[in-house]
């Protein structure tokens, strides 16, 4: 009906109609092309396809050659596995260089020093013993209940119950101590040093006294002393001071029960030396006594020197 009515329509439809039907025709030829020339997917995913292609052989060799990615295992170097703490030659060296270098340097710094300790320990061997010895350090005793000061080495520690009034001693060298002694002024009442005579004569009344002191009743035992000097001084206090020294030597007999004077052979058993301070105040004598070995004496002259001037007698 519609072809009998409208004849242009009907052209115009057929030739829409050839037209579809060449674009559907080209693209078939298109498709089977494409599929011919392709792979198909098995192809594409087997593992010969990724590999590459064997080489053709040729006439002078009489194998394959291996892909490029494959290594002979005779001629594959074998390689280590590397972990996440360890280190390359390369970077051992680096790291450790310095801190071996430290300590070599440390090492020769400690040898250096050791050799330098050492020149200066001979050094001081080799030179007097008072170059390298330390300031001494004193103290002040001061009694104002008594009356008296003095001064002492620091090191010098108190014993008690000596029977002086004050006694200290040398920690080290235990013959080495000094002691303080006053009279009773209910005995005997002193003015003055003049009391007791003559710088002299008050040294001979103080060896008496340490004779009698050391009096030993062991058998072939000898005391010998003797007075070095006496002198007087006025101190800065404006009081009269006497200073006496005294030497004291004990002697033993090696065999003191033999019966033949040439068997009993006196040999010494010590040197001492004994610097006594006397003064005068609060009508009693006041003495201070310092006691030490000759050979102490020599090495500590001043110091102990200086403990003597230090004594003091204190109005009370």
């Amino acid at each position: 009906i519609i072809t009998n009515h409208h004849p242009s329509l009907a052209s115009k439809s057929k030739q829409k109609h050839q037209e579809n039907a060449r674009k559907l025709s080209s693209l078939k030829k298109k498709t089977t092309l494409f599929s011919s020339s392709a792979p198909n997917m098995e192809t594409l995913l087997s593992p010969r396809s990724l590999s590459p292609p064997l080489a053709k052989p040729t006439s002078n060799s009489s194998y394959f050659s291996r892909p490029i990615s494959y290594q002979s295992p005779k001629l594959a170097k074998p390689v280590s596995p590397v972990t996440k703490n360890s280190l390359t030659d390369a970077t051992q060296y680096i790291i450790l260089t310095p801190f071996l270098k430290a300590c070599a340097v440390g090492r020769r710094s400690m040898m250096m020093s050791g050799l330098l300790m050492s020149g200066l320990m001979v050094s001081e061997a080799n030179l007097p013993t008072s170059a390298f010895a330390l300031t001494p350090v004193f103290r002040e005793y001061i009694d104002t209940f008594d009356g008296y000061s003095f001064k002492y080495p620091q090191n010098w520690i108190q014993v008690r119950g000596a029977g002086a009034d004050i006694f200290f001693r040398d920690p080290i060298v235990l013959d080495e101590n000094l002691s303080v002694e006053f009279s009773s002024p209910s005995s005997s009442k002193y003015k003055s040093l003049e009391d007791l005579g003559s710088p002299e004569e008050a040294g001979k009344r103080v060896l008496r006294q340490y004779l009698t002191e050391f009096m030993s009743t062991r058998l072939g035992v000898r005391r010998e002393g003797n007075i070095l000097t006496t002198s007087s001084r006025v101190a800065d206090d404006g009081k009269l001071y006497y200073q006496v020294e005294v030497n004291i030597k004990s002697y033993a007999n090696n065999n003191e029960l033999a019966v033949m004077p040439q068997d009993r052979v006196a040999r010494l058993e010590w040197n001492r030396r004994y610097l006594a301070v006397l003064g005068v105040e609060n009508n009693r004598l006041y003495s201070l006594r310092l006691q030490t070995p000759e050979k102490v004496f020599q090495e500590e002259e001043k110091d102990l020197r200086r403990v003597m001037e230090s004594f003091r007698v204190e109005k009370i």
